[in-house]
């Protein structure tokens, strides 16, 4: 049988690896999101340089065969990484919010939400209450920033 201090001691311990655990995931989540905006931010200047469209699927084959087993480089996924960089980095308050949020989490607010204050909205809702992907969905979906913004309150406040 295990004393009380024992139970604290083990508690304690299994504490700090779920802050370990937690901070590790973090910190891939913000590689992972630097990697895609970097992606996007070279496939988008290759297309200002008048490269064609066509590099896209090329690229997703051979990132795919260079990488097995590591997902992501779908051509789809390859597009959505443009439209992050494109729509976000020209957008002062949103380019500095993109590492705060998982890539699955900004791939649904880029499709749902076409004006930058309403992804802005959902950024720092979702990393304040720390919403999971479908909650966020279900939050977009019904339009909590129409019902803050129509009381007269601002969601400033969250930052």
């Amino acid at each position: 049988m295990l004393e009380n201090s024992q139970i604290t001691f083990i508690s304690e311990i299994k504490t700090k690896v779920r802050n370990a655990q937690y901070e590790a995931m973090k910190a891939v989540n913000v590689a992972l999101i630097n990697l895609y905006w970097e992606i996007g931010k070279s496939i988008a200047e290759k297309q200002s340089e008048s490269w064609g469209k066509s590099i896209v699927p090329t690229l997703s084959k051979e990132l795919q065969n260079e990488f097995p087993g590591v997902g992501g480089f779908s051509t789809t996924n390859l597009w959505l990484m443009v439209q992050f960089y494109t729509e976000y980095q020209s957008v002062e308050n949103l380019a500095p919010l993109v590492r705060e949020i998982s890539w699955s989490k900004h791939i649904s607010i880029l499709k749902k939400c076409k004006n930058p204050k309403e992804r802005e909205f959902y950024i720092l809702a979702t990393k304040k209450f720390g919403w999971t992907k479908n909650v966020l969905i279900h939050q977009i979906e019904n339009k909590p920033r129409l019902k803050i913004l129509k009381r007269g309150q601002n969601f400033m406040f969250w930052k």
